[in-house]
C-alpha cells in the first residue's frame, strides 16, 4: 500500500466561526493555528494548506492572564538608529483590538509562504457580527 499524500481535489476546507469573549489569548490562539494548518483533518500534510476558514469574533473582550495586560511589550523596528517602538498589550488593544491574537497565531505557523496564506483564513473582527455569513459559518466550541 502506497502512503496518501493529499491532492487539492482532497482539500475540503469549511467555515467556523469562534467567540472570542472571555477566552485566553494564548490558548486560544493555539487552537486556531491548529485549525488553520489543518492539523485535526486525517490527510493532513505538512507541505500543503488544507486548513479551514476561521472568523472570529468578540476579539475585544479576550482575557488574558497575570499582569500581562500592562507588562507584555511588542516591539516594530523601522530599520533606522533610534527607530524602535514599543507597545504595551493594552494600548495595543485600544487601537487595533483582535492585532493581539493575529500575532499571537502568526508566531505559531510556519514562517515561510505557506505560513502566510493560512494565516489569510483568518478573518478578526471586534464586535459581534462579520460579514461572511454567505460561506454559513459553522459555531466552533473549543475545548479549552
Amino acid at each position: 500500500m502506497k502512503t496518501f499524500s493529499p491532492t487539492p481535489k482532497d482539500i475540503d476546507q469549511q467555515w467556523f466561526v469562534v467567540d472570542a469573549q472571555d477566552q485566553v489569548l494564548g490558548r486560544l490562539a493555539s487552537q486556531i493555528a491548529h485549525r488553520l494548518r489543518g492539523k485535526h483533518k486525517p490527510e493532513f500534510a505538512p507541505h500543503m494548506d488544507n486548513g479551514d476558514f476561521i472568523v472570529v469574533v468578540n476579539c475585544d473582550k479576550i482575557k488574558v492572564t497575570g499582569t500581562k495586560l500592562h507588562n507584555k511589550k511588542y516591539y516594530s523596528y523601522s530599520g533606522y538608529v533610534g527607530g524602535l517602538k514599543t507597545t504595551t498589550l493594552e494600548k495595543l488593544n485600544a487601537a487595533k483590538p483582535g492585532q493581539a491574537l493575529i500575532n499571537a497565531v502568526r508566531g505559531m505557523l510556519p514562517r515561510n509562504t505557506l505560513g502566510r496564506n493560512m494565516l489569510k483564513k483568518l478573518k478578526v473582527y471586534a464586535g459581534e457580527t462579520h460579514p461572511h455569513t454567505a460561506q454559513n459559518p459553522q459555531a466552533l466550541n473549543l475545548p479549552y
